[in-house]
């Protein structure tokens, strides 16, 4: 897997459309790997801060998902920002890699929790809260995996991105 790859990277950069940079399960994986982490980071301190606060479920879940694509879109911008781009096209690369990903991610993640039995409900010293959390990630990681594949595939999301890092 990882040869393959290497080989590819040098001839990602042809422009003939006929060879997209080809999106390997490695790819996708990272890709969904990092916006996970920012929709974790971001569902947890966003669940923290609403149970903190004493707000309500709805409130709550708002702020979660806010925090969750803030810290996905910067979790990108800092890889891409690295590469020495000026910060409004790291801006709209951010935007264009991650805004798929994160949606999904965050409409399965928070439907899962929403559709959980008592999961709105759970305390953050309750088991449920982080187990469903985590459970919920999982499923989200899991169905946007190939969403990512795809759009990278396609020489978008994550593709972009590939772009300047060297």
């Amino acid at each position: 897997m990882a040869h393959e790859a290497h080989a590819q990277h040098g001839e990602a950069h042809a422009h003939h459309h006929a060879h997209l940079p080809a999106a390997t399960w490695s790819m996708a994986v990272q890709a969904t790997l990092h916006c996970l982490t920012g929709c974790a980071i971001g569902e947890v301190l966003g669940m923290v801060i609403g149970t903190a606060f004493g707000w309500g479920n709805l409130a709550t879940t708002v702020l979660a998902i806010v925090l969750a694509f803030f810290f996905g879109y910067s979790l990108t911008l800092r890889g891409v920002l690295r590469a020495g781009v000026d910060f409004r096209t790291a801006f709209r690369v951010a935007l264009a890699a991650d805004t798929l990903s994160i949606a999904v991610m965050e409409l399965i993640d928070n439907g899962v929790i929403v559709l959980w039995p008592d999961a709105m409900d759970a305390q953050l010293g309750d088991l449920l809260f982080w187990g469903s959390l985590a459970i919920s990630l999982a499923i989200a990681f899991v169905v946007t995996t190939p969403v990512n594949k795809w759009t990278i595939g396609r020489g978008k999301g994550h593709a972009v991105v590939h772009q300047y890092h060297h």
